[in-house]
Protein backbone atom coordinates (compact mmCIF):
# COMPACT_ATOMS: atom_id res chain seq x y z
CA UNK A 1 0.00 0.00 0.00
CA UNK A 2 1.42 3.42 -0.87
CA UNK A 3 2.67 5.41 2.07
CA UNK A 4 1.42 8.90 2.81
CA UNK A 5 3.75 11.76 1.88
CA UNK A 6 5.62 13.21 4.84
CA UNK A 7 4.38 16.70 3.91
CA UNK A 8 0.60 16.99 3.78
CA UNK A 9 -0.35 20.64 3.50
CA UNK A 10 -3.30 21.82 1.46
CA UNK A 11 -4.89 25.05 0.33
CA UNK A 12 -8.69 24.89 0.13
CA UNK A 13 -10.29 27.79 -1.74
CA UNK A 14 -13.92 28.86 -1.54
CA UNK A 15 -14.20 28.56 2.25
CA UNK A 16 -16.56 31.38 3.07
CA UNK A 17 -19.54 29.87 4.87
CA UNK A 18 -19.79 27.29 7.64
CA UNK A 19 -22.42 25.30 5.71
CA UNK A 20 -20.45 25.29 2.45
CA UNK A 21 -18.69 22.47 0.63
CA UNK A 22 -15.32 24.20 1.05
CA UNK A 23 -15.62 24.29 4.83
CA UNK A 24 -16.64 20.62 4.96
CA UNK A 25 -13.61 19.67 2.85
CA UNK A 26 -11.18 21.77 4.91
CA UNK A 27 -12.55 20.39 8.18
CA UNK A 28 -12.35 16.80 6.94
CA UNK A 29 -8.79 17.13 5.64
CA UNK A 30 -7.69 18.73 8.93
CA UNK A 31 -9.29 15.82 10.83
CA UNK A 32 -7.32 13.43 8.60
CA UNK A 33 -4.00 14.99 9.57
CA UNK A 34 -3.54 17.58 6.85
CA UNK A 35 -2.21 21.03 7.60
CA UNK A 36 -4.91 23.17 6.02
CA UNK A 37 -4.92 26.77 4.82
CA UNK A 38 -8.17 28.25 3.51
CA UNK A 39 -9.26 31.20 1.42
CA UNK A 40 -12.56 32.89 0.69
CA UNK A 41 -14.12 36.11 -0.50
CA UNK A 42 -16.61 37.67 1.90
CA UNK A 43 -17.76 40.25 -0.64
CA UNK A 44 -18.94 37.46 -2.96
CA UNK A 45 -21.00 35.74 -0.26
CA UNK A 46 -22.42 39.08 0.86
CA UNK A 47 -23.83 39.83 -2.58
CA UNK A 48 -25.54 36.45 -2.88
CA UNK A 49 -29.02 35.64 -1.54
CA UNK A 50 -27.60 33.49 1.27
CA UNK A 51 -25.28 36.22 2.55
CA UNK A 52 -22.00 35.96 4.42
CA UNK A 53 -21.68 34.26 7.80
CA UNK A 54 -22.43 36.89 10.46
CA UNK A 55 -19.40 35.83 12.49
CA UNK A 56 -17.06 35.83 9.51
CA UNK A 57 -15.65 32.89 7.54
CA UNK A 58 -15.02 29.56 9.31
CA UNK A 59 -11.49 28.76 10.50
CA UNK A 60 -10.98 25.00 10.11
CA UNK A 61 -7.29 25.39 9.24
CA UNK A 62 -4.20 27.11 10.59
CA UNK A 63 -4.73 30.26 8.51
CA UNK A 64 -7.38 31.93 6.35
CA UNK A 65 -6.84 34.51 3.62
CA UNK A 66 -9.28 36.74 1.80
CA UNK A 67 -8.73 36.53 -1.95
CA UNK A 68 -10.58 38.16 -4.83
CA UNK A 69 -9.73 35.63 -7.51
CA UNK A 70 -11.03 37.88 -10.28
CA UNK A 71 -7.71 39.69 -9.83
CA UNK A 72 -5.12 37.92 -12.01
CA UNK A 73 -2.43 38.57 -9.39
CA UNK A 74 -4.43 36.97 -6.57
CA UNK A 75 -3.72 33.26 -7.27
CA UNK A 76 0.07 33.66 -7.11
CA UNK A 77 -0.21 35.78 -3.97
CA UNK A 78 -2.52 33.24 -2.36
CA UNK A 79 -0.17 30.31 -3.02
CA UNK A 80 2.71 32.34 -1.57
CA UNK A 81 0.66 33.17 1.53
CA UNK A 82 -0.35 29.53 1.95
CA UNK A 83 3.19 28.21 1.64
CA UNK A 84 4.44 30.80 4.09
CA UNK A 85 1.82 29.65 6.60
CA UNK A 86 2.00 25.89 6.03
CA UNK A 87 5.20 25.13 4.14
CA UNK A 88 5.30 23.59 0.65
CA UNK A 89 1.84 22.52 -0.45
CA UNK A 90 1.00 19.02 -1.61
CA UNK A 91 -2.75 19.61 -1.97
CA UNK A 92 -4.78 22.19 -3.90
CA UNK A 93 -8.55 21.89 -3.48
CA UNK A 94 -10.52 24.47 -5.46
CA UNK A 95 -14.08 25.16 -4.31
CA UNK A 96 -14.22 28.84 -5.21
CA UNK A 97 -16.71 30.07 -7.79
CA UNK A 98 -18.63 32.94 -9.27
CA UNK A 99 -22.25 31.89 -9.80
CA UNK A 100 -24.90 34.42 -10.77
CA UNK A 101 -27.83 33.08 -12.79
CA UNK A 102 -28.42 34.43 -16.28
CA UNK A 103 -29.38 33.01 -19.66
CA UNK A 104 -28.14 33.29 -23.24
CA UNK A 105 -30.34 36.33 -23.84
CA UNK A 106 -29.72 38.04 -20.50
CA UNK A 107 -26.03 37.47 -19.73
CA UNK A 108 -23.90 40.59 -19.92
CA UNK A 109 -20.36 40.68 -21.25
CA UNK A 110 -19.19 41.88 -17.83
CA UNK A 111 -20.82 38.92 -16.06
CA UNK A 112 -19.49 36.45 -18.64
CA UNK A 113 -15.95 37.77 -18.25
CA UNK A 114 -16.15 37.75 -14.45
CA UNK A 115 -17.29 34.13 -14.37
CA UNK A 116 -14.43 33.07 -16.62
CA UNK A 117 -11.93 35.12 -14.61
CA UNK A 118 -12.88 33.42 -11.33
CA UNK A 119 -13.91 29.92 -12.41
CA UNK A 120 -11.48 29.29 -15.27
CA UNK A 121 -8.56 31.75 -15.27
CA UNK A 122 -8.00 31.65 -11.51
CA UNK A 123 -8.12 27.84 -11.61
CA UNK A 124 -5.34 27.80 -14.22
CA UNK A 125 -3.24 30.34 -12.32
CA UNK A 126 -3.66 28.52 -9.00
CA UNK A 127 -2.58 25.25 -10.59
CA UNK A 128 0.37 26.96 -12.24
CA UNK A 129 1.56 28.54 -8.97
CA UNK A 130 0.97 25.28 -7.09
CA UNK A 131 3.03 23.30 -9.60
CA UNK A 132 5.86 25.83 -9.58
CA UNK A 133 6.37 25.36 -5.82
CA UNK A 134 6.16 21.56 -6.07
CA UNK A 135 9.47 19.67 -5.86
CA UNK A 136 10.59 17.73 -8.91
CA UNK A 137 11.61 14.09 -8.92
CA UNK A 138 8.84 12.68 -6.71
CA UNK A 139 8.88 8.90 -6.99
CA UNK A 140 5.20 8.31 -6.18
CA UNK A 141 2.21 10.57 -6.84
CA UNK A 142 2.09 12.66 -3.69
CA UNK A 143 0.54 15.87 -4.97
CA UNK A 144 -3.20 16.29 -5.28
CA UNK A 145 -5.33 18.71 -7.26
CA UNK A 146 -9.10 18.47 -6.89
CA UNK A 147 -11.64 20.97 -8.23
CA UNK A 148 -15.39 21.17 -7.75
CA UNK A 149 -17.47 21.62 -10.89
CA UNK A 150 -21.06 21.67 -12.13
CA UNK A 151 -22.86 20.78 -15.35
CA UNK A 152 -25.71 23.22 -14.75
CA UNK A 153 -25.84 25.44 -17.81
CA UNK A 154 -29.46 26.16 -18.76
CA UNK A 155 -30.35 29.68 -17.57
CA UNK A 156 -26.94 29.72 -15.89
CA UNK A 157 -24.83 30.26 -18.97
CA UNK A 158 -21.66 31.97 -17.68
CA UNK A 159 -21.41 29.64 -14.68
CA UNK A 160 -21.87 26.44 -16.66
CA UNK A 161 -19.60 27.51 -19.51
CA UNK A 162 -16.79 28.60 -17.20
CA UNK A 163 -17.08 25.41 -15.15
CA UNK A 164 -16.73 23.39 -18.35
CA UNK A 165 -13.50 25.27 -19.01
CA UNK A 166 -12.37 24.46 -15.46
CA UNK A 167 -12.92 20.75 -16.15
CA UNK A 168 -10.59 20.79 -19.16
CA UNK A 169 -7.90 22.79 -17.35
CA UNK A 170 -7.78 20.41 -14.39
CA UNK A 171 -7.82 17.25 -16.51
CA UNK A 172 -5.02 18.66 -18.66
CA UNK A 173 -3.01 19.21 -15.47
CA UNK A 174 -3.09 15.47 -14.76
CA UNK A 175 -1.02 14.85 -17.90
CA UNK A 176 1.13 17.96 -17.89
CA UNK A 177 2.10 17.71 -14.20
CA UNK A 178 2.49 13.94 -14.00
CA UNK A 179 6.29 14.22 -13.87
CA UNK A 180 5.93 16.21 -10.65
CA UNK A 181 4.00 13.40 -9.02
CA UNK A 182 0.69 15.29 -9.07
CA UNK A 183 -2.73 13.80 -9.75
CA UNK A 184 -5.67 15.97 -10.80
CA UNK A 185 -9.39 15.23 -10.71
CA UNK A 186 -12.70 17.08 -10.92
CA UNK A 187 -15.78 16.33 -8.79
CA UNK A 188 -19.34 17.13 -9.79
CA UNK A 189 -21.32 16.85 -6.52
CA UNK A 190 -24.73 17.49 -8.08
CA UNK A 191 -27.38 19.35 -6.12
CA UNK A 192 -25.90 19.95 -2.68
CA UNK A 193 -27.81 21.60 0.14
CA UNK A 194 -25.65 24.42 1.44
CA UNK A 195 -28.58 26.55 2.52
CA UNK A 196 -29.69 27.80 -0.90
CA UNK A 197 -32.23 25.11 -1.79
CA UNK A 198 -35.89 26.04 -1.76
CA UNK A 199 -38.50 23.34 -1.06
CA UNK A 200 -39.21 23.27 -4.79
CA UNK A 201 -35.56 22.63 -5.63
CA UNK A 202 -35.36 19.88 -3.02
CA UNK A 203 -38.41 18.20 -4.55
CA UNK A 204 -36.86 18.49 -8.03
CA UNK A 205 -33.63 16.83 -6.85
CA UNK A 206 -35.52 14.08 -5.03
CA UNK A 207 -37.61 13.35 -8.13
CA UNK A 208 -34.46 12.72 -10.16
CA UNK A 209 -32.25 10.97 -7.62
CA UNK A 210 -32.05 7.22 -7.06
CA UNK A 211 -31.39 7.81 -3.37
CA UNK A 212 -34.10 9.50 -1.25
CA UNK A 213 -32.21 12.63 -0.21
CA UNK A 214 -30.28 15.60 -1.51
CA UNK A 215 -26.51 15.89 -1.40
CA UNK A 216 -24.75 17.20 1.69
CA UNK A 217 -21.40 19.01 1.84
CA UNK A 218 -19.90 16.08 3.75
CA UNK A 219 -20.64 13.76 0.83
CA UNK A 220 -18.29 15.75 -1.38
CA UNK A 221 -15.75 16.14 1.43
CA UNK A 222 -15.57 12.36 1.87
CA UNK A 223 -14.64 11.87 -1.78
CA UNK A 224 -12.05 14.65 -1.69
CA UNK A 225 -10.47 13.07 1.41
CA UNK A 226 -10.23 9.73 -0.39
CA UNK A 227 -8.70 11.25 -3.52
CA UNK A 228 -6.14 13.01 -1.32
CA UNK A 229 -5.24 9.81 0.53
CA UNK A 230 -2.54 7.36 -0.59
CA UNK A 231 -5.30 4.93 -1.53
CA UNK A 232 -6.72 7.48 -3.97
CA UNK A 233 -3.61 7.95 -6.08
CA UNK A 234 -4.71 5.58 -8.85
CA UNK A 235 -7.71 7.76 -9.66
CA UNK A 236 -6.42 10.45 -11.99
CA UNK A 237 -7.57 12.71 -14.85
CA UNK A 238 -11.22 11.98 -14.07
CA UNK A 239 -14.46 13.93 -13.85
CA UNK A 240 -16.23 12.10 -11.04
CA UNK A 241 -19.94 12.32 -10.28
CA UNK A 242 -20.72 12.15 -6.56
CA UNK A 243 -24.45 12.88 -6.70
CA UNK A 244 -26.26 9.86 -5.30
CA UNK A 245 -27.09 8.58 -8.77
CA UNK A 246 -29.38 10.52 -11.08
CA UNK A 247 -32.13 8.66 -12.93
CA UNK A 248 -32.23 9.01 -16.72
CA UNK A 249 -34.33 11.96 -17.82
Amino acid sequence: MPSAPSQRSALVTGVGRSVGIGNAIATTLAANGWTVVTSGHVDYDAKMTWGADPDGPPQPGIAHFEADLSDPAAPQTLIEQATEAAGPLTGLIMCHCESVDSAILTTTVESFDLHFAVNARATWLLIKAFAEQFPEGTADPAGRIVAITSDHAEFNLPYGASKAALDRIVIAAATELAELGITANVINPGGTDTGWMTPEIVDHVLDRNIQPRVGLPQDCANLVAFLCSPEGQWINAQLLYSDGGLMPR
